[in-house]
């Protein structure tokens, strides 16, 4: 009897053993603080957050020319040498018709053409109904709704494909298995578009039905043979399963869990990922898998997507909302694609919504990156895009290995650095109207922010050793003193800043002591800045000079250390917090105006003790 409990037990710490091995699982000690947009967290060291797209209501001729103002649900593929990033826009809300998918392409990843329809608006044929709705479709168009952007083929065939879905009213869901299909197109290589074509139709829908051809009709072999082989790819095809009809033979795992993403192990077995942190392995490439997808021990992400996929450092890596709001956007790594041990920022702003909307959430969100077999860039940085609060369209580059901490002291002068490669330590956040960039000025180069977005702003930050006694020193040219805002923090690994200084809108160059601000000089357009502050987070003071006058005063907010300067271009922002209302129903006023641009050069930064 005894040997029977021993072996019965060491059975059960096998399964036990074999369990814990076989799931994806965050095993780090780093949680979110979401009270603040950055969650607390520490920054990847050289992340560029690029805003690829900004909706305009007012002037659409600045943004995709419609005026359109939910936009979301981005996806990325790298072909041919470019970026394309393909998301789906409605004119107000979310599953509000009319609907329609754009497609953007660059290549640098930073400009980014304008967008132009890649699958436009679907007029749904009048007297449609939807089992389980008492709608029936009069003068009604479809919206889109996909978890699956692109596909690159091995004929090297490069197709976009979307879906039309069939929404009666802001409550009715698009992806219910009930809308019309699944169409695709060509990109070509000169970044021209073939037709459009149904690849996959829904019940009850057909060529004899819809508006475009099924592909086999294309005399096209090669796109032809491409759309084959997408079709017998269960994990490409999984992505379609929120879409298709619930008992859809091509959906492998046809339980309705939501956005799909995959990664291959070392061993072949393949992870997948859905929302709410979902996460089950196939052994077979997608041919079947778990009955039953479980929660990923140790993760936390509510009802946004999470995407996860192997790095071209041989690592492993997880990016999402890792709290129950939909900020920050963060990054979580791992060696071998099961235990995640860290988790670092990505992307921890917030800016104003200016188009309230239907199920319109705040922050940045619905991340994706690369699929596999969709394109490796060629700088080997993890690409990922997301929509910012439905609205804009962001991406980000992250460079591997993932660090959140600087290894030696910063020595930047810009006119010095090489070419091309001066940001490669900066983390920069640079929106369409607020960019972030190295700039020619007088035969020199030199950071510049600029700023006309009264919405948003430029931010650069530099990392360096945390240290109880940091000496910072750097060179700034306003080049304006009746408006614009440029406030300096010294912040430690939190975000959390201890010293402020501000070139205000009335020429003043002001500290931050306390609730207050004191006044240190007055400052000119176009004169440089030498300053350098040393400060002592024990004792709290510091020492401030800026061109050659001296002044000491008290960090507003004690910290141990200082890790990161920052340069921004507007106030810290703290709306939405986690008490404001989900959804945001009103427009902020000139939502689609632009301010006096400001501008300030940045010609050096130095770091070290004292």
């Amino acid at each position: 009897m005894k040997w029977f409990k021993i072996c019965l037990l060491s059975i059960l710490l096998n399964l036990g053993s074999a369990e814990a091995q076989d799931t994806v699982r965050y095993i780090g000690k780093t949680l979110v603080n979401a009270d603040y947009h950055h969650g607390q967290l520490s920054p990847v060291m050289g992340v560029h957050s690029i805003q690829t797209f900004r909706a305009n209501r007012e002037r659409p001729e600045l943004a995709e020319g419609f005026g359109w103002t939910y936009n979301h649900a981005p996806m990325l593929a790298y072909w041919n040498n470019r970026y394309y990033i393909e998301y789906l826009s409605n004119k107000l809300g979310e599953s509000i018709a009319p609907g329609q998918t754009l497609l953007q392409s660059s290549d640098d990843g930073y400009t980014w053409t304008k967008p132009v329809v890649v699958f436009p608006v679907y007029r749904i044929p009048d007297g449609t109904t939807k089992e389980g709705h008492p709608g029936v479709a009069k003068n009604l168009d479809a919206v889109m709704h996909q978890r699956m952007g692109f596909y690159v083929a091995t004929n090297k065939i490069f197709l976009v494909l979307g879906f039309y879905g069939i929404s009666f009213d802001a409550k009715d869901d698009p992806n219910d298995g009930n809308g019309i299909g699944r169409v695709v197109r060509e990109v070509l290589a000169d970044g021209k578009l073939g037709p459009i074509y149904f690849i996959h139709y829904n019940p009850k829908w057909s060529a004899a039905n819809t508006s475009y051809p099924f592909y086999t009709t294309s005399k096209n072999k090669a796109f032809v043979a491409a759309c084959n082989e997408l079709l017998a790819n269960r994990l490409m095809t999984q992505q379609w399963n929120e879409e298709s009809d619930r008992k859809d033979p091509l959906i492998t795992l046809q339980k309705q869990y939501k956005a799909f993403s995959y990664y291959h192990l070392p061993d072949g077995r393949v992870v997948g990922l859905w929302k709410n942190a979902l996460t089950a392995i196939s052994t077979d490439n997608g041919k079947t898998w778990p009955e039953n997808a479980s929660r990923a021990p140790g993760f936390v992400n509510s009802n946004a997507k999470i995407w996860g996929q192997k790095t071209a450092d041989g690592k492993f890596a997880t990016i999402y909302n890792p709290s129950e709001y939909r900020w920050p956007l963060a990054i979580s790594t791992s060696q071998n694609g099961l235990d995640y041990t860290n988790l670092f920022l990505v992307n921890g702003e917030i800016p104003p919504m200016r188009y309230g909307g239907n199920y319109k959430s705040y922050g940045p969100q619905y991340v994706r990156g690369i699929v596999e077999g969709n394109g490796y860039p060629p700088d080997g940085k993890l690409w990922v895009t997301y929509s910012m609060n439905k609205e804009d369209i962001w991406i980000s580059s992250i460079p591997l290995p993932v660090s959140a901490q600087a290894k030696s002291d910063v020595n930047d002068n810009f006119n010095q650095l090489t070419a091309g490669k001066e940001l490669e330590q900066w983390n920069i956040y640079s929106p369409l109207w607020a960019p972030v960039k190295v700039a020619n000025t007088t035969g020199n180069r030199v950071l510049s922010l600029r700023d006309q977005d009264p919405f948003d702003y430029a931010k650069a930050e530099r990392l360096f050793p945390a240290s109880a006694k940091a000496m910072v020193a750097f060179s700034i040219t306003p080049k304006q003193a009746d408006f614009g805002t440029m406030e300096i923090e010294l912040q430690d690994e939190k975000g959390t800043a201890a010293v402020r200084l501000t070139f205000d809108s009335t020429g003043t160059l002001s500290t931050k002591a306390g609730a207050r601000y004191k006044n240190f000089m007055t400052y000119k357009p176009g004169e440089k800045y030498e300053i350098q502050i040393k400060l002592n987070t024990w004792t709290r003071f510091y020492t401030l000079t800026v061109n050659g006058k001296e002044f000491t005063g008290l960090s507003f907010v004690p910290v141990a250390t200082v890790s990161r300067l920052v340069f921004r271009t507007g106030s810290v922002r703290r709306f939405p917090t986690i008490d404001t209302p989900a959804d945001q129903v009103y427009d902020l006023p000139n939502g689609g105006a632009t301010t006096k641009e400001a501008a300030y050069e940045i010609g050096y930064v130095k770091t070290g003790g004292f």
